[in-house]
């Protein structure tokens, strides 16, 4: 895996979690319990996809030799 590549899974990994936890500060109130159930997977499924992308990512730019001294 390229550095690029690489770079841009970590940098798209950290953003989606922040995008997806703000999102989850920023939910108003007074909305049906089936609204709340519904973002709160998406909440959930987008920040472990985020996660892993950064994984990925960290992995390919310890892989690419980025990394090394």
């Amino acid at each position: 895996m390229s550095r690029k590549i690489a770079g841009f899974l970590i940098i798209l990994g950290a953003f989606m979690i922040f995008e997806w936890i703000n999102l989850g500060f920023n939910l108003a109130d007074g909305h049906q319990t089936s609204f709340y159930v519904v973002h709160g997977v998406l909440i959930v499924v987008n920040v472990i996809l985020g996660a892993v992308l950064a994984v990925i990512g960290w992995r390919g730019l310890k892989g690419s030799g980025a990394l090394k001294g």
